[in-house]
């Protein structure tokens, strides 16, 4: 039985969404170990996108089962509007289930994806979207340049030496800095980076006034939807395995992939910089050098870390 009417039926309007849907992933399965500051990161990445984000978005939040501090930040984010969609999976679902999620359900014809640790800089999304006008045929566009493998972009590089309105270059258009930035953010020396990044060069492609790098990364992009919507679903077997596969896929099927010139985002990785405190809460973390910073002590503390890790997290 019905008693009166449902006063939605009154209701002559309900809100649009916004054209461009900022998605981020979140995985903090606990405050410790490795991910003692990750919480502070997520801060400092959402406080970066909505102080440095120049185009209107509704930002979405996927949250791969995280622990219960983290929810609590990002239910009281949603609470105050600062989040528009917030989706909560009660089990890890790995980066390939949460992009099969997002990827059909964000409502906006662009969507810019992110994983938590990132930050970003004034003007990363406006350099986004003028790069992915400039070259429709581009499957993603990442705000920052990158070297990575010529295997990933051989469909961008054999693309533009075929197009007569596309000034196509290659030379060092990546510094060294740039580029060091970015590895030591993954956790790679500076000997290996600086070899890694002395072995390659980068394309520079322009149209119409506008160049972009020939790379991108999965880490953070720019896309169009009905793109992205081609590959689902993703198959992946492991949480953070295969992520290249987006990379792959994008290349084998002729998507331009495509990057910034400027750094206009960064990975943080799983530590906040100092610089980066004033976009999030101070951590409450401690960084005092004490005796489990001596070397052969603090291996064997990892190791000791990593087995109580793998006995409770398998």
């Amino acid at each position: 039985m019905r008693v009166g009417q449902n006063p939605a039926k009154f209701i002559d309007h309900v809100a649009q969404p916004q054209k461009i849907t900022v998605a981020v992933v979140t995985y903090i399965p606990f405050l410790g170990g490795y991910y003692t500051e990750s919480l502070d990161v997520l801060k400092a990445c959402l406080g970066s996108l909505w102080q440095n984000s120049d185009r209107p978005f509704d930002l979405l939040v996927f949250d791969n089962a995280s622990c219960p501090p983290v929810r609590a930040y990002l239910n009281e984010m949603a609470q105050a509007s600062r989040i528009q969609y917030l989706l909560l999976s009660d089990k890890n679902i790995g980066k390939g289930g949460a992009w099969n999620m997002i990827f059909a359900a964000a409502p906006g014809e662009i969507i810019a994806y992110a994983d938590s640790d990132i930050c970003f800089n004034p003007g990363w999304l406006s350099a986004s979207l003028q790069i992915l006008e400039a070259f429709p045929e581009a499957g993603m566009v990442t705000a920052r340049p990158l070297r990575t493998p010529e295997k990933y972009y051989t469909s961008s590089l054999e693309w533009a030496r075929q197009q007569p309105d596309v000034a196509l270059e290659n030379g060092q258009y990546v510094p060294w800095g740039v580029c060091r930035e970015h590895v030591a953010s993954l956790g790679t020396s500076d000997e290996q980076a600086r070899q890694w990044f002395e072995s390659r060069s980068d394309w520079r492609v322009t149209r119409n006034g506008v160049s972009a790098l020939i790379s991108a990364a999965h880490f953070q992009f720019t896309a169009r939807k009905s793109t992205l919507q081609e590959f689902l679903p993703f198959e992946m077997d492991r949480p953070m395995g295969q992520v290249r596969t987006l990379d792959e896929m994008m290349n084998a099927r002729g998507y331009l992939r495509l990057s910034a010139c400027q750094p206009l985002v960064k990975h943080m990785g799983n530590r906040l910089d100092p610089a980066l405190a004033l976009k999030a809460p101070a951590s409450t973390s401690q960084s005092g050098r004490g005796f489990w910073q001596v070397p052969w002590i603090r291996q064997s503390l990892l190791k000791l870390y990593d087995r109580i890790f793998r006995l409770y997290y398998g």
